[in-house]
C-alpha cells in the first residue's frame, strides 16, 4: 500500500517580494515527492476548513475576524503575515489537509499532509507565522465525533508548541508532548502536558536519547488512538530561526524513530511538515520529504 499523502495548490500562497517566510517550499515538497514516486496514485486533495470547523479550537470571534480578512494590525503583526485572501485560503487549505490525512490515517494506518503544524496559533489569536492551528482543529474535531478517546501530539519543531497547548489545555484526553530549543521563541512558553527545553547545541544522538526516554514511554502509558506528529525541521544546525546542531541524518533518524514507535504498536500515525527556514527551497525541501520518506518505509 502506498502511502496516502495529502496537498492542496492552496497550500502556497502568495507574498509579498522578498518576503522572508519560505511559502515556496510548500509546492517543491508536493514537486519532490511526486518525483521520487511517493504519490503513484496522485495526492489526496482536502476540502478547507470553513468556520464551523476552525470554531473546534478557536474562538469564533477570531475565526470569523480572520476570514473576513478584518484581523487587527496588532495581531496581523504578531503573525508575520499579510491576513490577505491568499494567505487565509492556505490556512483554511492546511486546516482541512491536517483533518483529511488524520481520517486517512486512521484507515490505513498512516498519512501525511505536506503542509500543516501551525503550533503557535492559539484561540483567540495567530503568531508566528501560524493563523490557525490545524493538527487541534483536527484532534478536536475528531475527539467531538467520538472518532478518538485518546490522542498525543508530538510536536519536534525547535519551537515549543504553546498554541497547540493553549488550544487542548483542559482536555486530558488530548495530550502534548512538545520537544524544542528552550531559549528560542515564544518567549512566554504555555505549558503543554509534557514541555521539554533543550539547551542550544544539541546534536543528533543527545536529540534521540532525549525521543527515547519520552515517545515510547508515553504511547504505552496513554495509549492513544491516533498520533499528530509535527516533523518541523528547523532543528537543523543551518537553519536560520534553530538553535539546536541537527544534521540531515539526524532528522530523517528522528523521524524514522518516531514513526517506527507509533507503527510498531499499531497506533495510527499523521505528519505534518511544521517549521523549516532555509534559504534554499530545494535544500529545505528536501528535509521535509524525510518525513514521507520515513512514513513510506513503514506503509510498504
Amino acid at each position: 500500500m502506498s502511502l496516502p499523502i495529502v496537498f492542496h495548490p492552496a497550500y502556497e500562497a502568495t507574498l509579498p517580494e522578498g518576503h522572508r517566510f519560505p511559502m515556496r517550499k510548500y509546492g517543491r515538497l508536493a514537486e519532490l515527492l511526486a518525483e521520487r514516486g511517493l504519490v503513484p496514485s496522485g495526492f489526496a486533495r482536502p476540502e478547507p476548513a470553513g468556520a464551523d470547523l476552525l470554531v473546534a479550537a478557536h474562538e469564533r470571534a477570531y475565526v470569523e475576524a480572520v476570514l473576513a480578512l478584518d484581523v487587527s494590525r496588532e495581531i496581523e503583526r504578531n503573525i508575520g503575515l499579510p491576513v490577505g485572501a491568499s494567505v487565509v485560503a492556505r490556512s483554511c487549505a492546511s486546516v482541512g489537509g491536517t483533518l483529511l490525512a488524520a481520517r486517512l490515517a486512521l484507515a490505513h494506518g498512516l498519512a501525511g499532509s505536506t503542509a500543516g503544524g501551525s503550533h503557535h496559533a492559539r484561540r483567540e489569536t495567530g503568531a508566528g507565522f501560524c493563523i490557525f492551528n490545524d493538527v487541534a482543529v483536527a484532534a478536536r474535531t475528531l475527539h467531538a465525533e467520538g472518532s478518538i478517546a485518546r490522542a498525543l501530539v508530538v510536536d519536534c519543531d525547535v519551537h515549543q508548541g504553546d498554541g497547540t497547548a493553549d488550544c487542548l489545555g483542559g482536555t486530558p484526553d488530548l495530550f502534548t508532548l512538545s520537544i524544542h530549543a528552550e531559549k528560542n521563541y515564544p518567549t512566554r512558553k504555555i505549558a503543554g502536558d509534557r514541555d521539554v527545553g533543550l539547551p542550544d547545541g544539541v546534536d543528533d544522538a543527545g536529540y534521540l536519547a532525549v525521543l527515547e526516554a519520552h515517545v515510547g514511554p508515553l504511547l504505552d502509558a496513554l495509549r492513544p488512538d491516533i498520533v499528530f506528529y509535527n516533523a518541523g525541521v528547523d532543528p537543523h544546525r543551518d537553519d536560520r530561526l534553530g538553535r539546536l546542531d541537527l544534521t540531515d541524518a539526524g532528522l530523517l533518524a528522528r523521524d524514522r524513530f518516531v514513526v517506527g514507535e507509533a507503527h510498531r504498536r499499531g497506533i495510527p500515525f499523521v505528519g505534518v511538515i511544521g517549521g523549516g527556514y532555509a534559504t534554499d527551497i530545494d535544500v529545505l525541501a528536501a528535509r521535509h520529504a524525510l518525513v514521507f520518506e520515513a512514513m513510506a518505509e513503514r506503509a510498504a
